[in-house]
């Protein structure tokens, strides 16, 4: 993984902490929504970036990245946070960190394909 990749993958995980941060904060349209499941999204998303740190093998096949960062975010929900952490459960919980996780599978595909063009 180049220095480029790494810094970009913190800034993501870092972002994706700063909207579970904030989100309590937001009011306007969509406040209970927000609220509720953009938590589950921007750590799904975090956590995807996250685990392109731990293996270089898991990063070269996005797909096992996102299935493995897929499987510990809805454990996570299933176990009430593993046991150690409180977690309000709602089944479509497990719905909007499906979708952070394909968000950040779409983000790290779109760019990794800029990326190769910009090499090329």
């Amino acid at each position: 993984m180049g220095g480029k990749e790494k810094v970009r993958n913190v800034l993501f995980v870092l972002l994706g902490v700063l909207v579970l941060l904030l989100k309590h904060s937001y009011s306007g349209l969509g406040q209970e929504i927000v609220q509720s499941y953009s938590g589950n999204l921007s750590i799904s998303f975090s956590t995807y970036f996250l685990i392109c740190f731990s293996s270089d093998h898991w990063k070269q096949n996005k797909l096992i990245t996102a299935i493995i960062s897929l499987t510990i975010v809805e454990l996570f929900e299933l176990t009430n946070g593993f046991g150690i952490m409180t977690n309000t459960y709602d089944t479509i919980d497990l719905f909007a960190n499906l979708i952070g996780i394909i968000l950040a599978l779409a983000v790290n595909q779109l760019l990794t394909k800029n990326n190769s063009k910009e090499t090329t």
